[in-house]
């Protein structure tokens, strides 16, 4: 590991790791006669990296000795309906999270979909509750891809006290909640953090003054080795299908960062995939565990 000069974040060992940690704690509530923890996913339509997703988390759970149910939708199904099954979820006492999968067809309001849904019983953290709690700091279900950053970063034992983090991505999903969460008195957090966009005018001079990028923009190879100093960390958010002809599928998964180019100039650097992808699914199981033991909602 020390003759490439930079260390891997590896997602998929840490989540591995955490997974069996939780099975453990499972096996333990389970020897108790405690209720196992139940996890519902409602899919619609038939998003080939919808299903892919929805398909490892269910997966995921029944590794872990979590209870999941998947229901099913065709594209047709109408707000209404969906809206009738969020709130007979809400009113479940044996569900203790569940998760709406997106992207949602165009004629169903993704945000009306994520107010409806219990915030005692958000575990992907996109109800408006649990996004103004963690904002300023409060107990609650904080959404898994920023989470599973944050553990990445801890389970690394990666200083981030004072440093400067440059968060390239605005989104609701991963580019405010993490920039928020890197800047919370926390460790990790009290980061100075720099949030970076499309509107963004010298965001290259940002990069370069950054000890950790994290990089959530959707744009296959976007940071480059001159972006980024010597001995910085780097988190790659982004996962795109590229068309490969060397590959089976005729596709490669391909991150927001160049990664042979900037591998060599960093400290450490997540894969992709086997990066944050892996991180995603623990935390939203992690999540899942915290509901059914009810710690953040008693």
């Amino acid at each position: 590991m020390e003759e490439r000069g930079y260390q891997l974040l590896d997602g998929k060992a840490v989540s591995a790791q955490m997974k069996q940690e939780m099975a453990d704690e499972v096996a333990l509530i389970k020897a108790d006669g405690g209720k196992i923890p139940h996890l519902a996913a409602i899919l619609v339509g038939h998003d080939g990296g919808s299903e892919t997703y929805v398909a490892n988390k269910v997966k995921t759970c029944e590794e872990i000795g979590f209870k999941s149910t998947l229901i099913r939708y065709e594209n047709e199904v109408t707000e209404e309906e969906l809206l009738r099954k969020v709130n007979e979820l809400n009113n479940d006492p044996d569900v203790d999270g569940f998760i709406v999968q997106l992207p949602l067809p165009k004629h169903i309001s993704e945000q009306k979909i994520i107010e409806a849904i219990d915030y005692r019983k958000d575990v992907d953290g996109f109800h408006p509750i649990n996004v103004g709690r963690m904002s300023i700091g409060l107990p609650c279900f904080v959404s898994a891809t920023p989470a599973g950053i944050v553990e990445l970063l801890k389970r690394y034992k990666i200083e981030t006290k004072g440093k400067h983090c440059v968060v390239l991505g605005r989104s609701n999903i991963v580019g405010k909640p993490v920039a928020s969460l890197m800047m919370q008195k926390n460790d990790p957090g009290d980061c100075t953090v720099t949030v970076c966009h499309s509107r963004s005018n010298n965001i290259k001079e940002m990069c370069l003054s950054a000890d950790i990028i994290i990089v959530a923009l959707g744009v296959p190879e976007y940071l480059k080795a001159d972006m980024v100093k010597e001995g910085a960390v780097i988190v790659d958010v982004g996962t795109t299908r590229v068309p490969n002809a060397s590959t089976k599928s005729g596709f490669k998964l391909t991150g927001d960062v160049k990664f042979d180019e900037v591998a060599p100039k960093c400290a450490y650097i997540t894969p992709v995939p086997g990066g944050v992808g892996p991180m995603t699914i623990i935390s939203l199981m992690r999540n899942t565990l915290l509901a059914g033991k009810k710690v953040i909602y008693p």
